[in-house]
């Protein structure tokens, strides 16, 4: 069985609370595969720091290996995963034998998915749900509302109540929800940035898969399913595959793919 630890998109979704705007991934979606580092904060304004994830990833590690199962680190916190691999006091990779799978989505095609995705967060019930954590007056640097969406959605919240001309107000939610857009843009392109400064500067050796064509598919409402598994799955799995034949894991070397789940078998 495959374990996840996330080294997620937003360091908000290790905090309880705001599952929509931090894109938690939810519990149908986890398989029933234990993922960890996933709503462990319960205070809005603790901001987890470099040493506090370190510390909680080195920790899950130890008992995914001690259950016998196989450690996948995901997501896309590059900052963190960067301090925990190159940081010479947890010397990680003298520890542990890595492997990269880098999934890239030209940024022409991402950019108009990131767009997509903050409206499907609206329709999902995302400006009630930032609207009731709000706090007037809470600091948007610190803590859950770094979140991108919270901040830009408070300035709304903050007039919203004086304001009773309901198309002014209209256009002062579509104006925060596009400030969510861009910034959600601007966050993909230093992610961006920074994946190339690991893979290329650092010598990470990531494997790279072009998912483009995936993210093209869900852009013009066809199915998908069929082109990730062909694009994206199935040479991920037989990548991992080699890698795990190539390395001393002696908890299996088998993949199997069943319907939708990944199990690496003990």
């Amino acid at each position: 069985m495959a374990s996840f630890t996330r080294s997620t998109p937003s360091i908000a979704e290790k905090k309880k609370g705001l599952d929509i705007i931090t894109n938690k991934v939810s519990e149908s979606e986890r398989c029933g595969i234990p993922h960890h580092l996933l709503g462990i904060i319960d205070d809005p304004d603790y901001d987890f720091t470099i040493d506090d994830f370190c510390k909680h990833v080195l920790l899950a590690l130890d008992t995914i290996i001690e259950n016998g199962h196989l450690p996948i680190i995901v997501g896309g916190s590059n900052t963190y995963l960067a301090a925990l691999l190159e940081d010479p006091n947890i010397a990680f990779r003298s520890k542990y034998d890595c492997f990269f799978i880098w999934v890239n989505v030209s940024l022409p095609v991402l950019f108009p998915y990131l767009d997509k995705r903050v409206d499907e967060m609206v329709d999902a019930g995302v400006v009630d749900e930032i609207r009731e954590a709000y706090v007037d007056g809470a600091d948007c640097t610190r803590g859950i509302r770094r979140a991108i969406g919270v901040p830009e959605l408070g300035e709304y919240f903050l007039v919203e109540k004086e304001i009773y001309d309901e198309a002014l107000k209209k256009k002062m939610l579509q104006h925060a929800i596009v400030k969510t857009k861009e910034n959600t843009c601007k966050l993909a392109e230093r992610q961006l940035l920074k994946i190339h400064k690991m893979n290329y500067d650092l010598g990470w050796r990531m494997s790279k898969i072009d998912s483009t064509k995936v993210f093209e598919a869900v852009l013009k409402g066809v199915d998908y399913k069929q082109l990730y598994e062909e694009i994206v799955l199935k040479p991920s799995l037989e990548m991992v595959e080699i890698f795990l034949q190539e390395t001393t894991w002696t908890w299996g070397k088998t993949l199997h793919l069943n319907d939708e789940n990944v199990t690496i078998c003990a």
